[in-house]
């Protein structure tokens, strides 16, 4: 029984990681997309297009509360099955990730607030907190079998809790003013959800139209309309019974994950991304980006910061002896892991469009960009190096 648990675990993960993987190599091209159209005679039309109206709210508006929802709405799914079966069921088994995570949060935006102290442009602390972990899974994933499962799990499991912070992040640091109504709205409705589902409601498109709502009382709230795909994603439950008072049950959550992963690995993301990653170059001077603080910030917190924080927490985790080095993982692997952290793209552009004004996001972005692409070639380097090496007797400690 044990060993089919595992074949079926690493089936999946695998599976996962294919999709992750080719999900990375489809976002990086639109994000390519967006830079050239950004930055050509198409200019004007590719922004005149984002701006389009529709019932009160513009087309960029629409994909970054709309689209990202459902997005948010699989992560937060993807979040609750870990906490339930995956990699953070344990304290044993989730100290690591987690301690990597809080240490690849808090280094970053202390590097950050180390460039931007005070003002507007200090708002930016939470951007190179995150981790795009289809970019990051995508690279770790070009060295094939030579990189270890334990290697890939903490890989993900860390994502995992990097997704999580930055959700609590949008949450309480980036919502000017909640307006009692909307949540009122919104709490009520849940209210209503959950009482269909102790009374064994199953059908998806009850829930699904109920979810409409939330969203929309979440929207009007004042708290980014985003979190409402958490909420719900957190509210969808592992185990339900196949009929009303049924010992036996399926997994809505799984089959939701499952049905929804392909469409926003696919679909919903690289929408985002030719949205977003758009950043207009073609009259401005790199040396001035390059010299301003936000832009400092944000490249130095994701290519050293991150790693740094996770290293620096992996190690102390394992020393006072709460947490261990996964078997088969050596520490070089861990810093390798620990740049590819620092591939922000899509949470941290997200997070962009919170915190900053519409000019001061011409240096975030590039400084998204460009420190994503310099943690992406470092770690690969580590990790290109590291798979060759054997293991050390520090490695095993």
């Amino acid at each position: 029984m044990k060993r089919g648990f595992r074949n079926n675990f690493s089936y999946s993960l695998e599976r996962f990681l294919r999709a992750e993987s080719a999900s990375g190599v489809i976002l990086a091209l639109f994000a390519c997309i967006a830079m050239i159209f950004a930055n050509s005679p198409l200019a004007p039309s590719y922004f005149a297009i984002l701006e389009i109206k529709i019932f009160g709210l513009s087309l960029l508006h629409w994909i970054n509360d709309g689209l990202m929802a459902i997005f948010f709405f699989v992560v937060g799914m993807e979040i609750k099955k870990e906490m339930l079966v995956g990699e953070l069921n344990s304290p044993r088994k989730a100290m690591l990730p987690i301690a990597a995570a809080f240490g690849g949060m808090l280094v970053p935006a202390a590097v950050y607030l180390f460039f931007n102290s005070s003002g507007s442009d200090a708002r930016g602390w939470g951007i190179p907190m995150a981790t795009d972990i289809a970019f990051a899974v995508g690279i770790l994933t070009v060295f094939g079998k030579r990189v270890p499962l334990a290697l890939k799990v903490f890989l993900l499991a860390l994502a995992i809790v990097d997704d999580l912070g930055a959700i609590l992040v949008i949450a309480f640091f980036y919502t000017a003013e909640i307006k009692s109504q909307g949540f009122a709205v919104a709490a009520a409705v849940i209210g209503i959800m959950i009482l269909l589902r102790s009374l064994g409601l199953r059908s998806y498109l009850v829930y699904a139209a109920l979810g409409i709502a939330v969203w929309f009382g979440i929207l009007t709230s004042g708290v980014h309309a985003t979190i409402a795909g958490v909420i719900l994603g957190l509210l969808t439950p592992y185990k339900f019974p196949i009929r009303r008072k049924s010992t036996d049950t399926y997994s809505p959550l799984t089959k939701l994950i499952h049905t929804l992963h392909p469409y926003v690995s696919f679909g919903i993301m690289p929408i985002f991304a030719l949205a977003n990653a758009g950043i207009p170059l073609r009259e401005i001077e790199l040396s001035s980006i390059f010299g301003n603080s936000i832009y400092q910030g944000i490249f130095f917190g994701l290519v050293l910061g991150k790693p740094l924080g996770i290293i620096l927490f992996s190690l102390i985790t394992c020393m006072v002896g709460i947490g261990r080095l996964p078997a088969g993982v050596r520490w070089s692997q861990i810093l390798g892991v620990g740049f590819l952290g620092g591939v922000g793209f899509t949470m941290s552009i997200f997070i962009s469009g919170l915190a900053l004004s519409q000019e001061q996001e011409l240096f975030s972005k590039t400084g998204i960009v460009f420190g994503s692409i310099a943690a992406a070639l470092l770690g690969a380097l580590v990790l290109s190096a590291s798979l060759k090496e054997k293991p050390t007797a520090r490695d095993l400690l």
